[in-house]
């Protein structure tokens, strides 16, 4: 038999920022809880880890019970702890994210999720516990790994021109990016390669570089 610790333990909590792209717009998976706390508010899907279960083994099982959802490249990014953020006990959750195509992915709420369903990020309903925090942290690692890395590899299928990026890259920057300046970042950063002599043309991630989603 295990020993165990007569010592005060924290619950393991696993949560998931989806974020989705839908034309011009960034978009963020939600789920409305069905029971308390903050029964009827919105939140990211998550829930607890099972003793005796790998992390990411939780997150894709919560995601798969609360979304219907599965098949997504999720990414470790944070952890979250701040003493009296779960009023159900000291919870610390492992945050993962993910990086869309919102039209290909169609949510259904179960389990104890009433409802899942994409709102734009621009006009995100109020969100239970800490996750607006959780969610904003989330969306500044993107931007800083946009800038760092291979961001849309479960987007942009290779090889993939190099204005869809520049798209892709704005729109998660919240500001304009030049082809050149961009084809010229890719080289300088070791990102992506053309496929062609064209520099505006096609590329490919280097895997060595990509981001996590």
């Amino acid at each position: 038999m295990p020993y165990t610790y007569d010592y005060p333990r924290p619950m393991v909590t696993v949560d998931a920022v989806i974020c989705g792209v839908r034309g011009e717009a960034l978009e963020l998976l939600l789920v409305e809880r069905k029971h308390e706390p903050f029964a009827g508010h919105w939140a990211l899907p998550g829930g607890f880890a099972d003793i005796e279960e790998e992390l990411e083994t939780a997150m894709r099982r919560e995601l798969a019970e609360e979304t219907g959802l599965s098949g997504m490249r999720l990414g470790q990014f944070g952890v979250f702890g701040r003493p009296g953020r779960d009023p159900r006990g000291r919870t610390i959750t492992i945050a993962y994210m993910a990086l869309v195509a919102s039209q290909e992915y169609e949510p259904q709420g179960g389990d104890d999720a009433a409802r899942a369903q994409w709102h734009p990020l621009a006009d995100l309903p109020p969100l239970a516990f800490d996750h607006g925090d959780i969610m904003a942290y989330a969306v500044a690692q993107l931007k800083d790994w946009s800038r760092c890395k291979g961001v849309g590899a479960g987007i942009l299928e290779e090889p993939f021109p190099l204005a869809s990026l520049a798209r892709l890259y704005t729109l998660i920057r919240g500001e304009p990016v030049e082809l050149d300046a961009l084809a010229e970042h890719l080289r300088f950063m070791e990102i992506a390669e053309p496929v062609s002599d064209d520099p505006a043309g096609h590329y490919v991630f280097l895997p060595a570089r990509l981001a996590p989603v």
